[in-house]
């Protein structure tokens, strides 16, 4: 994946974040871009600068229907899409007894259902051409949770393991995956968070945590602009990741994560393994894990 002014990206939540963020590297860069967003007003800025380069569209990533549409526009209007970065979405906060059946789904609608829709409407054409990538933009919440977090973190669980088959699925073709998953970048979205209706039974558990999310507004560490740069160094790095952690917290916070549950494997591995048969050879899988 070489920049070119050729290059057509399709970024979904792209008025504002690291979706806004990539936007303005790929049109900085002469490259263009299908944009979307719940409101195509939003788009005034971009428009003006950089014209017909920019193709706004709106539309609501949880209308699943709707994005086979958003991509023939793409494709009439630039001929072909060769980055697909699923962006939108937006956080929430609340205890798994505060959150409602339809605030999960939700969740999971925009996380999950929303990506997997213009996925499937991307494909045939990266397919056909032997080339393209898709960008899925998880969270360092997409690998370790905590209270107060865990309908957001259910999504994007659900996208990062999904992505996970994708992954291996398309490499045949050409077609590449990348998972990023942020820490704290100044953005909109600790402003936006939405939140549960509070059960005060909780307060000790979960106070500290809305608090926290809610005092970091303003002063997160993480930087768009960089992180837009990171991203696109990455997709054209021939040996990239499948998961890219972005934002020193991240890096952090995925060690000791990933340090934790191995330790409790090994812990654990003497009775986890005498579940089985006794004698049986090893199973042969027509996959191998973490390849």
């Amino acid at each position: 994946m070489t920049t070119n002014t050729s290059r057509t990206w399709l970024i979904t939540g792209a008025t504002s974040g690291l979706g806004l963020a990539l936007a303005e590297a790929a049109l900085r860069a002469g490259e263009r871009v299908v944009g979307t967003a719940r409101r195509a007003d939003r788009f005034g800025t971009l428009r003006a600068r950089y014209g017909d380069r920019l193709l706004a569209v709106e539309h609501d990533v949880r209308d699943t229907g709707a994005a086979a549409g958003v991509v023939d526009r793409a494709l009439v209007a630039f001929g072909h899409i060769d980055v697909l970065v699923n962006n939108a979405g937006g956080g929430q906060v609340g205890a798994a007894e505060e959150i409602t059946d339809a605030q999960l789904r939700d969740m999971i609608d925009q996380h999950l259902f929303g990506p997997a829709a213009y996925v499937r409407a991307v494909l045939p054409g990266m397919r056909e051409r032997g080339d393209g990538a898709i960008v899925q933009m998880s969270s360092q919440g997409g690998r370790l949770s905590f209270p107060a977090v865990g309908s957001y973190s259910a999504g994007k669980f659900a996208l990062e393991g999904w992505s996970e088959a994708l992954a291996g699925e398309v490499a045949p073709f050409g077609v590449r995956v990348l998972i990023v998953e942020p820490s704290r970048f100044r953005t909109a979205f600790n402003a936006e968070l939405r939140t549960a209706e509070p059960d005060a039974s909780y307060d000790a558990v979960t106070g500290a945590v809305r608090a926290d999310l809610a005092d970091a507004d303003g002063v997160q560490e993480g930087d768009p602009a960089r992180a837009a740069a990171v991203v696109r160094a990455v997709l054209g790095a021939d040996d990239a990741p499948l998961r890219l952690p972005l934002g020193a917290e991240a890096v952090r916070n995925l060690r000791r994560t990933y340090a934790a549950a191995l330790d409790e494997v090994e812990t654990w591995a003497h009775a986890s393994e005498s579940a089985d048969f006794p004698g049986l050879p090893p199973a042969v899988r027509a996959f191998r894990a973490g390849a």
